[in-house]
């Protein structure tokens, strides 16, 4: 299975490293020409106001105020697991994290350093986040519990439908995947997996599909396409284990709350006003005004929960009044 090789904040140092430059630094030239120069200052000044730089400004302070606060929860351990399963997902792809860093014009030091801020902000996300019984139960609509299957991925149509032919004239499936799959995750070991409901590395086409067969059955040629590339894909899956969920949530208690805890943190709205709240309790200060409302959609969503809040607690203080003056 392919992972995307994600490299966050990879691009903010240019813009941090000048607005950190001394007075004097900031007046030496980049470049002199006939009765002109440019200096550091004026490279600053031009890419302060992109809206690249300002994404990056933001993300630097999000990242600093999250990594002071719950740094210290994530461990040399974290981080070093973090930048294998990193190697890993670029070696899928053809690369080597070492090349891409390269690239990139970051050392492994730095690269570490970005993946523990990552880690940090995810942990203070994590922090805010309580599961309620409702939680667990919108969860449960869509889980399924962990299958193990086998799968062959085709590029073309007709190669997926000759194949499905010959696995129903009677073609042994593990050695079909071996020979002909383009997943080199799985051809390896004859396509073999397992996978849930929460699998990302298999498309939900696959899964949706996958999870309807009996063990021992083998689906049609599914049609996936890639969202990066826009390429289509068949994939034809072997189920050998299919398990039905049931009706007890109890024993699957512990993924339920992973999915509840993931949907949290997908949920835009609500990270928004973490990062809002933490800011705040940061107290962070824009000196710069090019970059005074970089923070603006996180302000914004304090000021309208501050808001609400009020509101609420106005019109309980009205009722109350009122109860009062009709006694």
């Amino acid at each position: 299975m392919k992972k995307k090789l994600v490299l966050a904040a990879a691009g903010v140092f240019s813009v941090f490293a000048l607005a950190a430059c001394s007075s004097s630094d900031k007046n030496e030239d980049i470049a002199t020409m006939k009765g002109s120069t440019i200096t550091v200052q004026d490279f600053y000044d031009q890419i302060k106001h992109e809206q690249s730089s300002q994404q990056q400004v933001m993300q630097m302070i999000v990242y600093k105020v999250f990594d002071d606060k719950y740094g210290k929860k994530v461990s040399d351990k974290d981080v070093d697991k973090q930048y294998d399963e990193t190697a890993k997902a670029a070696e899928a792809q053809g690369t080597t994290i070492e090349d891409y860093l390269k690239q990139n014009g970051q050392t492994v030091k730095e690269y570490k350093k970005t993946i523990k801020q990552g880690l940090a902000y995810q942990k203070g996300i994590e922090d805010h986040i309580k599961i309620s019984n409702k939680d667990l139960k919108t969860a449960w609509k869509s889980f399924h519990p962990e299958v193990e299957a086998q799968i062959i991925q085709i590029p073309a149509e007709k190669d997926a439908k000759d194949i499905k032919k010959q696995l129903t004239d009677g073609g042994d499936f593990t050695k079909i995947a071996k020979e002909k799959s383009t997943d080199n995750q799985t051809k390896k070991d004859g396509g073999k997996i397992k996978f849930d409901s929460q699998t990302q590395s298999i498309p939900q086409e696959v899964k949706d599909a996958a999870f309807k067969l009996k063990d021992g059955e083998v689906s049609e040629p599914i049609q996936t396409t890639n969202s990066s590339t826009y390429q289509s894909s068949y994939y034809l899956v072997k189920m050998n284990k299919n398990k039905a969920k049931g009706n007890d949530m109890k024993p699957y208690n512990k993924e339920l709350k992973k999915i509840a805890k993931q949907t949290k943190m997908n949920d835009q709205a609500f990270t928004t006003k973490v990062i809002g709240d933490e800011l705040k309790d940061a107290n962070v200060k824009i000196k710069d005004d090019a970059f005074k409302n970089i923070l603006a959609n996180f302000t914004k969503t304090n000021d309208s929960s501050n808001k609400s809040s009020n509101n609420q607690s106005k019109d309980v203080k009205d009722n109350a009044k009122t109860k009062n003056s009709n006694k």
